[in-house]
């Protein structure tokens, strides 16, 4: 028994079975190209084989499908697939965008990866920055290629573009707040992801977990996390925990009135004490002296500063420093001073 296939059905049939051959002919040239180039250090190649995984597959079938409409319309003469070519263009340019947007994506998690393995620190905030800042750029450009592609006059949509901008931009002002504030704080890089930053006047506390164009995340120490709009970096006071050189221990201490005459020789002890101590940054100014007369106490004012930057670092020296300087007043036979009030009563004269 034989089948008779019109031409038409031939060639429909040699463009699917030429398109299937294709994308499989894809998928082992990538995992080839792959294993070749994983021997490899260069993170281009790996990029580039990363980001043409999804998009070079589905470039073949569409174009593979354009071909079959462009074949139908011919014998047919369908009027609706006279706008093929149109709906081909748009899509060779979104598989190009999208193959773009990988690739950038690609590019800068490689480089990050790099720079952490070979030691070097990595600036995730440039780094993604960078990248979010080419994507939208490229989605800019896909656009109007597309527009122009679809008969639209671009210089007609710029210049609307231009004079709707300012309605938009009405509209939208704290959407494009945020949007200048997360650009300003990629440019500037006030802080990083991973550091740990304060606002006193906001009362925002926390370490950056992520930096958008919109909001920056924020992971408090209670585990909460905070969401700022970006908009607010712009007008507020942002405190770098995470870069501070030394912490500072300020403290005072009350000695009883009964021990003034060893009021020099401990505070005297006590700075011995700090410049000798290996959490204390000798290269700064050790202050431990003689403040003033209180109430109930003579107070000695201590000020110096840790090597120490994180916070349980910090503390468990600052607990170390206290009890030695508790130690030293116990030594020498003085004592901390408590409030008290002396109460005189006048005998009456008869």
């Amino acid at each position: 028994m034989t089948v008779d296939l019109s031409p038409e059905i031939i060639r429909l049939l040699l463009v699917l079975a030429t398109t299937i051959a294709a994308h499989f002919a894809a998928r082992m040239f990538i995992r080839r190209i792959e294993k070749a180039t994983a021997l490899t250090s260069n993170i281009w190649d790996d990029a580039l084989i990363e980001a043409a995984r999804r998009p070079l597959p589905f470039f073949i079938w569409l174009t593979g499908t354009f071909f079959v409409l462009r074949l139908i319309h011919m014998q047919t003469g369908e009027r609706l697939l006279e706008y093929v070519a149109e709906a081909q263009m748009v899509s060779v340019v979104a598989c190009i965008a999208w193959f773009l947007i990988r690739l950038t994506h690609s590019v800068a998690d490689s480089v990050a990866k790099a720079q952490s393995i070979n030691g070097v620190e990595v600036d995730r905030t440039t780094i993604d920055g960078l990248s979010k800042l080419i994507r939208v750029t490229i989605l800019l450009i896909s656009a109007l290629v597309i527009l122009q592609s679809l008969g639209f006059s671009v210089s007609g949509v710029l210049a609307f573009g231009g004079v709707g901008g300012i309605a938009i931009g009405f509209a939208a002002r704290d959407m494009l707040a945020n949007f200048f504030g997360g650009l300003m704080i990629h440019l500037d890089r006030p802080f990083n992801v991973g550091e740990k930053i304060r606002s006193p006047e906001k009362q925002i506390e926390g370490t950056v977990e992520y930096i958008g164009w919109r909001h920056t995340r924020l992971r408090a120490d209670n585990t909460n996390v905070i969401y700022v709009p970006n908009s607010v970096f712009t007008s507020i006071v942002v405190e770098n925990i995470t870069r501070m050189s030394n912490r500072r221990i300020q403290e005072t201490i009350g000695l009883r009135y009964e021990d003034i005459g060893k009021a020099d020789v401990i505070a005297a002890e006590i700075k011995s004490m700090l410049a000798s101590h290996p959490s204390i940054d000798a290269s700064r100014d050790i202050i431990v002296a003689f403040d003033r007369f209180a109430d109930s106490a003579l107070n000695l004012t201590l000020i110096t500063f840790t090597n120490k930057i994180l916070a349980t670092e910090f503390h468990a020296t600052k607990h170390d420093i206290l009890l030695k300087i508790a130690a030293i007043i116990a030594r020498h036979g003085a004592d901390f001073a408590y409030p008290t009030q002396t109460v005189h009563i006048a005998k009456e004269v008869l």
